[in-house]
C-alpha cells in the first residue's frame, strides 16, 4: 500500500521542523494498518529483532526485552510492546517511511512500532531526536511539554523518565493523525483502548559518534602515521611546561586528518549509511548471474530495496550499506540512490555494460536489492 502525507513541507519545516511540535489531523487520509497487532507480537518473538515490553503495575515500572516466548502472562490494561526498526523486517510496514522522504534520507532512522492496551505507555521522557508518531488502530492520549530543563529519573534501569510538566499539546489521536515532536520536546502517551502508534524516527549523530567513528577510519586505513616533530624546539623557562605553539601544532595534526576533503567524504559515506539496527539480509540462493539480472529487467521485472537499507549520495558518488558502489553510470547510481523501486529503464545504457552487471549482481547476490515477486 501507498501512504501519502498530507502535508506542505515547505511550510512545516519553517515553521515546526526542530522549532515547534504539532498535531498534524488526518495527517494520512484513510489510514489502514500495514501490521496487526499478532504480526508485530510474532516479530518480538525473533532473535534479531530489537524489542521491549514496559508495564506500569501498582506503581512499579517493569522493562524485559526480547525475543520474548509468550505473552500469556499479561494483564489487559497497562502494557506496551515496543518494536524497533520495523521497516527492516516488514516490508509493508517500510512503505510508512516513504511519505516522510521529503526530508533528506540520510536523517532518517527507522520506524518504531508499539502495540498499546488501555493505560499502556512509557511515562513521560524526552528523545534527542525528531520523531513523527503517527496514529493507527485504536486512541491514544499525548501530552506535549515545553522545551526547558526538566530532571530525569530512572523508576526502571532501562526506563528514562522526566518530572512531571505542564502541557502545550493535549490530544487524543485517532488513525491517521501525526504528532510531531523536536528533541528535547517532554512528551508522554498513553493509551485509551487498543492502539498501535508507528514513530519515523530521525538520526542525529553526536560529535561524539563521529569523532569515535572517523578514529575507527583512522585505525583500518592507518591513517595518521607522521609523528610530531620539532626540529627547532623552543626554548622554556620550566621543563614541564608544553608551550602554547606546541598546543597548536599537536591540534592542527589531529585537524589536518579530518581536513583533507576527499578522505572525510568516503568515510562519512561509509559512516552515515550503515544502519543502527540488523537488516533481513536474505541473499538468494542461487545467486543470479548478470545475464539473468538483465534478462529479468529487460523483461519487465523491478527491483526493489531492501527495508531498512541505507543508500546515500554525496556528490557522485553514492554509498550503500557503509559500503561505496564504483561504477562510472552516474544516472544509473543516481537512480539506486534515488528510488526504492527500479525498473530496466532507469539504469539507460548501463544495463549494456557487463562491468555494471557484474556490479549489480553482486549487490542483488547480497540481499540489498531484490525482485518483486
Amino acid at each position: 500500500m501507498e501512504y501519502h502525507a498530507d502535508i506542505n513541507w515547505p511550510d512545516f519545516i519553517q515553521r515546526y521542523w526542530q522549532k515547534r511540535p504539532v498535531v498534524l489531523k488526518r495527517g494520512i487520509k484513510d489510514f489502514v494498518d500495514p501490521i496487526s497487532p499478532d504480526e508485530l507480537a510474532g516479530l518480538a518473538m525473533e532473535n534479531e529483532v530489537d524489542s521491549r515490553l514496559v508495564s506500569h503495575l501498582d506503581g512499579k515500572w517493569q522493562v524485559s526485552h526480547g525475543p520474548f516466548q509468550s505473552y500469556d502472562h499479561l494483564s489487559e490494561s497497562n502494557w506496551s510492546l515496543l518494536v524497533q526498526a520495523v521497516n527492516h523486517w516488514h516490508q509493508p510496514a517500510a512503505a510508512l517511511m516513504r511519505p516522510f522522504r521529503a526530508l533528506p534520507d540520510w536523517r532518517t532512522d527507522d520506524l518504531m512500532i508499539s502495540f498499546s492496551v488501555p493505560g499502556g505507555g512509557v511515562g513521560p521522557h524526552l528523545d534527542q531526536y525528531d520523531v513523527f508518531i503517527i496514529q493507527g488502530t485504536g486512541r491514544r492520549r499525548w501530552r506535549v511539554g515545553e522545551k526547558t530543563t526538566l530532571k530525569q529519573h530512572c523508576p526502571h534501569p532501562d526506563l528514562l523518565q522526566v518530572d512531571p510538566f505542564e502541557a502545550i499539546i493535549d490530544e487524543e489521536l485517532e488513525p491517521g493523525d501525526i504528532l510531531y515532536i523536536p528533541p528535547g520536546f517532554p512528551h508522554e502517551g498513553y493509551s485509551l483502548e487498543n492502539s498501535l502508534n508507528y514513530s519515523v524516527g530521525f538520526r542525529a549523530p553526536s560529535g561524539r559518534e563521529m569523532i569515535s567513528g572517523f578514529a575507527d577510519y583512522v585505525l583500518q586505513r592507518e591513517l595518521g602515521s607522521q609523528r610530531y616533530s620539532d626540529p627547532d624546539v623552543p626554548q622554556r623557562e620550566h621543563p614541564a611546561d608544553i608551550l602554547p605553539q606546541e598546543v597548536d601544532k599537536l591540534r592542527e595534526m589531529m585537524l589536518g586528518l579530518i581536513s583533507q576533503p576527499e578522505q572525510f567524504k568516503e568515510w562519512l559515506g561509509e559512516f552515515i549509511s550503515q544502519s543502527r539496527h540488523e537488516l533481513d539480509v536474505a541473499p538468494p540462493e542461487p545467486p543470479y548471474q548478470p545475464d539473468e539480472i538483465y534478462d529479468a529487467l529487460k523483461q519487465g521485472d523491478k527491483l526493489a530495496r531492501l527495508g531498512g537499507l541505507r543508500v546515500l549520495r554525496i556528490g557522485e558518488d553514492v554509498y550503500a550499506n557503509g559500503e561505496k558502489i564504483n561504477s562510472p553510470h552516474r544516472p544509473a547510481l543516481e537512480a539506486l540512490a534515488s528510488h526504492i523501486v527500479l525498473s530496466g529503464e532507469m539504469f539507460g545504457d548501463a544495463l549494456e555494460d557487463p562491468s555494471f552487471l557484474a556490479m549489480l549482481a553482486a549487490l542483488v547476490n547480497s540481499g540489498y536489492w531484490f525482485f518483486e515477486d
